[in-house]
Order: structure tokens, then sequence, then C-alpha cells
């Protein structure tokens, strides 16, 4: 069983009272002691191995609060990424065609072509691309292009055809069909509800595959400190890949899965489910509205440049009425909720419906939680706190977004308050930090510094007044993000007993807020051992 001690460093526990120690010390997968370098030298076995921080920061290993693993991986394994500065470098819509038509090349006639984090409002254009745009890619493959936000995409006439849409398909709830002038289909597809399985990240994704994926996004999180990942919107199909793991296998990291919350009542009475000790289900999954890059987020108050004025404050995915039924469904049944709630109107139909099934079966902690929370106005962070839920912003939009929210979406003074994690300090609401995973890149140490200091990516600070410590934008993925989702207990600390995963970052951050972004992790610790990548 394997020991070691961690000195000669600034150790942040994260523990009730941000207490720091001089020394850790673990013995297989627990942290066993925390204190002065002395006494746990004292105390540790006589094979203990000793690890010299040399000045760095030691703190509990990141949690995803929100994110879609193993996405990133199968990103990087089989689809074409699409993306624009900041993130990628694709400038232009030829560009854009040109990567379509390199894959398209390479791959067996018949098969689909997909192309991944297509932005609209960053590349030149500024829009999506046309069915004829794809159709001049190939007429051989189905070319499916899915937006950056996940919530619409554009399919060429070999795509349609092979989904069964044509002109005279009628728009479902919450999505729709982009259709010319003439009634013609430009193949654009937006909503959940249309998209269908193309808009699942398991989309073309059989089992060889799935493992493949999971690989190549595992190792990436453990390369930035991350050993507790999410995969926030868990279909049947995405479910199953997950139970083909042995009960007795250890994928390499941890993972809690969301189902989808309408596959309730009755999912575990159907899935063959493997009760590996790193997979744990946790909170159903609902949405209200959809992305702020498409103006399909749902605000109050009308966009600040609306590209649409049929829907000048964006839509909702799904009634109020059928809202309200699914809340109290799952509440009922005893589950935790994540909502997804980008606009401040979407998230008043959750808090709302919230409020409705605790009038009627109360549930003294439930911790449902609204995902991204980007424009909660103070007065719906006062109701949260009433009613004891909880948050996860999306703050990472601020490097990525912070500009076009500020000059398109949101302007100047919505902007400013985009991803208010201060206010909700102030009426104590407790929350978490996402990149909501492939939206943007797991990078826990740069989601931080865009919640500490606000900046975009042209270096425009959004809200002095919404700025967080250092020391809360760790929490936040540390122990604030194990609270979350009721694993507290067991990880998300430097404190006896818990599991022993750890990070070690670079630099002492917490007294330079302005390093933050500069800073790497430099060693990830799983359950005691050290990970080689």
């Amino acid at each position: 069983m394997t020991a070691t001690l961690y000195y000669n460093g600034t150790i942040l526990t994260m523990d009730e009272t941000n207490s720091q120690a001089e020394s850790v010390l673990t013995v297989g997968d627990r942290i066993h002691s925390v204190g002065d370098e002395a006494t746990l030298r004292a105390e540790m076995p006589g094979n203990t191995q000793l690890h010299d921080l040399q000045g760095q920061t030691l703190i509990p290993a990141f949690i995803d609060p929100h994110g879609h693993f193993p996405d990133p991986g199968f990103i990087a394994l089989f689809r074409v990424d699409l993306s624009s500065p900041p993130r990628g470098d694709c400038m232009d819509m030829a560009a854009a065609l040109d990567r379509l038509r390199a894959k398209a090349a390479e791959t067996p006639k018949g098969e689909w072509v997909m192309g991944v984090l297509f932005d609209n409002t960053a590349i030149a254009e500024g829009r999506m691309p046309t069915r004829a745009e794809l159709d001049s890619v190939s007429t051989d493959h189905p070319v499916w292009v899915l937006h950056a936000s996940g919530h619409n995409g554009v399919a060429n006439s070999f795509a349609l055809s092979l989904r069964g849409i044509s002109r005279n398909t009628p728009d479902p709830v919450g999505g729709r069909y982009g259709r010319s002038e003439d009634g013609n289909l430009t193949g654009l597809i937006e909503g959940l509800s249309a998209m269908g399985e193309m808009g699942d990240t398991d989309f073309l994704i059989d089992r060889k595959r799935f493992w493949e994926g999971f690989a190549a996004c595992r190792d990436e999180y453990l390369a930035h400190g991350v050993t507790y990942a999410q995969n926030a919107w868990s279909s049947r199909v995405m479910l199953e890949h997950f139970a083909s793991l042995g009960r007795d296998e250890d994928p390499g990291i941890d993972l809690m899965l969301l189902p989808i919350g309408e596959l309730e009542p009755g999912l575990m009475d159907t899935l063959d489910w493997p009760g590996n000790p790193h997979l744990t289900l946790g909170p159903r999954k609902l949405f209200t509205d959809g992305a702020f890059q498409l103006q399909t987020a749902f605000l109050s108050k009308p966009y600040y440049q609306p590209i649409d004025m049929r829907h000048p404050c964006g839509m909702s995915y799904v009634s109020e009425e059928e809202h309200r039924r699914e809340v109290k469904k799952l509440h009922d049944l005893g589950h935790q909720i994540h909502c997804h709630c980008n606009g401040d109107a979407g998230a008043d139909m959750f808090i709302e419906a919230v409020a409705a099934a605790l009038a009627d079966n109360p549930r003294p902690d439930h911790r449902h939680t609204i995902i991204h929370g980007q424009t909660l106005r103070d007065d719906q962070l006062e109701r949260m706190a009433e009613l004891g839920m909880t948050v996860s912003f999306f703050s990472a939009h601020i490097h990525f977004w912070g500009d076009r929210h500020y000059n398109t979406f949101l302007g100047p003074e919505r902007a400013n308050r985009l991803s208010p994690a201060a206010s909700a300090e102030r009426y104590g609401v407790r929350y978490t930090l996402h990149n909501d995973a492939s939206v943007t890149p797991t990078r826990p140490l740069h989601l931080a510094h865009c919640a500490v200091n606000r900046t975009t990516s042209n270096g425009r600070v959004l809200g002095d007044e919404q700025k967080i410590s250092v020391l809360s934008a760790l929490r936040a993925q540390t122990i604030d993000a194990a609270w979350q989702v009721f694993q507290e207990d067991h990880r998300g600390s430097i404190e006896p007993g818990k599991i022993a995963d750890l990070a070690v970052l670079s630099g002492n951050l917490v007294d330079a807020p302005e390093r933050l972004a500069g800073l790497k992790v430099t060693t990830t610790v799983r359950k005691g051992e050290v990970i080689s990548l």
C-alpha cells in the first residue's frame, strides 16, 4: 500500500474554514492525516514516499460540475473541429468547407461526415453554412455540422433524406427546421427536439469508438487535474456504453452520469447497471431553453440586437405546464434535478416549478440546480436561497463570448452581470463553475481566471462587482462541486478519510489572481497514485 508525504508548499485544504496545512500524508487511496510536517513524519509508515512540493500549491483535485465526458475525446478522434478564435483557427466558411471536404475524401461513401464547434458568431461570414454549401462538400456522404453550443446544426441533402426530413415535415415543439421564403429546407435544424439523436453527443459512436474516445478524454481531464468528471446528458445509448464497463474494472477516472429526465420513471428497472464504484448515477437532467449564440436562450427582455423579431426574447424549449409536470415527477421520485437555464426567463420557469413541487412535497435538502444561470437576476437568487436551490455558472462564456454578449447578445448592462457569482455569494446561494465541455475545453485554472478576473478574449472587464476571490473559484471546482452532487463526504477537500485525489499547481495563486491564467497543473494524484500521462 503506497504512502506519500506532501510537504514544502502551500497546501489549500478547502475544508470548512479554508485552512492551510504544512503537510499531508496519504496511505493507499485515502488521505490519512493533515497537519504539521514533524507530526506527520513521526507517524508515517517506513516505506513512505516523500513528495517535495518545492513551493508549489497542493489542492484537492478538480471536480467537473457540468460537462459532457467523453465528448471531447470523440471530437479529437472522429470529428472535424471547426472552432474559430479564441478557441480555434477556422476563420471563414471556405476554411470550414475545406476541412469537411478533406474528411469526406478519407471517409467511405455513404458514411457520415460530422463537423463540430462551428460558431456562427465568430466565423467571418457571421452565419451558419447552408444546405447547398454542404452539398458542395459531398453528395456521397451525409454531412452534418453541429453548432458550438450543441443546440443547432446544418445538414446536407443526403443527411436530411436519411433522417426523413422534407419540406412537408412539421416543426416539433421546441424546435424548427430552417426554410427559405419558398418553403424549401435550408438544412438548418434548431433545437434538441428537432435534431433528435443528431444532437446527442453519442451520435455515430459505437462501443469501440466510445471506449477510444473515453481514453482520450480521460487523459485530457487528468492532465488538467480533473479526477471526477460528468456526463450531463446521458441518453439510453450512452448509459449502455458506460454500463459495458465490468463491475470490477477501473476506467482511470471517476464519473457522475446524469440521465435524461424523460427516461424516468423506471430507468433502472430496464437498465443492466454494473454497480461499478467508479460510475455514479446522479441528478436527472432537464432543459428550459437554448443558447445565447443562437438567441434561443429565453430572456425576460429582448436581446440587445435581436436577429429574429418573431422571437426577440428567444424561446422556451418546453411549455410551462409540461416543465412543471416533469419537475414534479422527478422531485416526487426523489431525484435531484439539474436544469439547463441560460436565460432568466428560462430560469423563472424552473424556479417556479421547483417552488410548486416543494409546496406539494417538501424536501429539506434537494439541491435542485440551475445549470448555466448566466443572466440570473438578484430577485431570482434571493428566491433560490429561500427554496434551497443551487447554481452552476458557465463562467468560461466571459472569455469566449463576453465581447459578443456586450455588443450583440445582452448589451452592456446585462453583460456586466454575466454569470453573477458574486451576487450568488451575497444571497447565500452556493454555486459551482463549469466549462460545459466540449462547448469550451476543460481547463479549471483558466475557468477560475474567468470568474476571478472576468476579462474577455479582447481584454474587456465584464463587471468588476461580480468578481470573486481565487479561493471561491477553487472551492467552486472542488468542495462546492462535490457538495452540489452529494459527494462532499467522499471528495473535494483535503481532510482525513477522503479519497486521495489531489492536484499540484505550478505556483502560489491565492495572492496573485492576475497570474491565474498562466498557471498549470504539474501533477495529478488519483486515489493516492501519481498519474503518468
